[in-house]
């Protein structure tokens, strides 16, 4: 068992300067990859401010997850301050567009032991979030030597990650049961989690806080706006998060599309950044007429509407008839449809949507989305829909009543971190009063230290 923990830590080495090669590569179509790559390995120009709280959320995705959390955290009584760690820049972005100057940014710091201890001594937390599926040994290691708790919040385990962790099973089990407590979204991830060894008492189901989606009180408003410019009477669907590979599945899908309704407009929003110039190209190439969210360019007339922003995707479903999520006709894995089916648009998911089996599973079972098999059977439903407004409006108000009845999970999730916090205190308070009684005896402590391991 002691091998493990050792080759995993030996692997993590060896693959540092690849990771720092990576990054460099990135950095080639963007930029900020190269930018504050001191920080991964927990070297800082300026330290951080000492934290209450450490939140990890890897992109944007956790990062929009995170956020009804993070609020919780800034508006409690007594707030507490937050240090937020993402992997990618555009993570940051997001964070920085929903927290300016609220909250602390840092670049996840890289699972090595050295790197992890440097970067605890700095931080200093009370307790740890992790969001959703990173399990990092030497993090987790770190945290048990400070009697730092660490909760997996919102956490999901697709059977394809399950059964790779059942390769390791003993390293996996010892690794997992260090979280104080794993948060699960759906009984089948805790089933999952407890069929790796993790202790059913670390277990707990709270479901995804994803359903307790927050919409900004000017999203719709904003919405009537843009769906003015793109024209009221066109129909519109959106291709959300797509990716590599899967844009010129969809713009075969538009092709069919325009072929039954010739006023169609497809709105395309790549999921990262950096294809947003290769998607642009893609689409020209095409020979399709082109408008860029970016630089405010009308979409009344053209083809094809570019969301080349970031944070502007709410708006952009809002103001469509019909979504279609990216990642799902391409082996990614898919992306969140709750934000689309809130807003009472009708979801199409393809085949691969594992990250979102659970629910896209129920959703669909709900009659708020629907599964294709390939680009053909999505250009069918695409059409029907936007051919049929009473079925349009059927499908997105049961994906509109699906997302309202699964509400709750945020506020069970911050009963779990209020609990923590409080033993978290109680254990401070435990450990400064055991050396105080330690001094008086004219002995060390036996306590000692900021927290008592429990």
């Amino acid at each position: 068992m002691v091998i493990m923990p050792a080759l995993y830590t030996l692997l993590v080495y060896l693959a540092l300067p690849l990771a720092m090669l990576r990054l460099l590569w990135r950095s080639r179509r963007a930029p900020a990859y190269r930018e504050r790559w001191h920080e991964r390995l927990a070297w800082f120009r300026t330290d951080p401010t000492p934290a209450a709280v450490w939140v990890h959320a890897v992109s944007v995705g956790e990062v929009q997850a995170a956020q009804p959390l993070l609020r919780h955290l800034l508006t409690r009584e007594p707030p507490l301050s937050v240090l937020v760690t993402t992997s990618t820049p555009t993570g940051a972005a997001r964070l920085q567009e929903l927290f300016a100057g609220r909250v602390q940014h840092a670049y996840t710091p890289i699972d090595l032991p050295p790197v992890m201890e440097r970067f605890l001594r700095r931080v200093q937390p009370r307790l740890v979030l992790v969001m959703e599926t990173e399990i990092w040994p030497n993090l987790l290691a770190a945290c048990a030597r400070r009697a730092i708790p660490v909760i997996l919040a919102n956490a999901r385990l697709s059977p394809r990650s399950a059964r790779g962790y059942a390769r390791v099973r003993s390293f996996a089990a010892c690794t997992m049961n260090r979280f104080a407590l794993i948060a699960a979204q759906h009984e089948a991830d805790a089933a999952r989690f407890r069929a790796l060894g993790v202790a059913p008492a670390r277990v707990q189901v709270t479901g995804s806080i994803k359903f307790d989606v927050q919409l900004p009180a000017s999203l719709l408003d904003r919405a009537e706006v843009m769906r003015r410019e793109w024209g009221c009477s066109r129909p519109v669907w959106v291709a959300a998060s797509t990716h590599e590979g899967e844009d010129e599945l969809l713009l075969a899908v538009h092709a069919q599309v325009r072929a039954a309704l010739p006023t169609a407009l497809l709105v395309l929003v790549p999921r990262h950044p950096e294809r947003f110039e290769r998607v642009a190209a893609l689409v020209a190439r095409h020979g399709l007429a082109l408008a860029r969210r970016s630089r405010g360019e009308a979409g009344a007339t053209c083809d094809l509407y570019l969301g080349d922003t970031m944070g502007e995707l709410p708006m952009l479903l809002a103001a469509a008839d019909v979504a279609f999520i990216g990642g799902s006709l391409v082996p990614v894995g898919g992306h969140n449809p709750l934000e689309a089916a809130a807003l009472g648009v009708p979801v199409a998911m393809g085949p691969y949507h594992f990250n979102f089996a659970e629910i896209t599973r129920r959703l669909v079972a709900g009659e708020g989305a629907c599964l294709v098999a390939d680009g053909n059977a999505l250009a069918q439903v695409l059409v029907g829909w936007l051919a049929d407004a009473a079925e349009r409006t059927r499908v997105g108000e049961n994906g509109r009543r699906f997302v309202a009845a699964n509400r709750g999970a945020l506020e069970r999730l911050i009963a779990l971190v209020e609990g923590q916090l409080r033993e978290a205190g109680n254990a401070g308070r435990d450990a400064t009063a055991g050396a105080v009684a330690g001094h008086q005896d004219g002995q060390p402590g036996a306590g000692a230290g900021p927290w008592r391991q429990r």
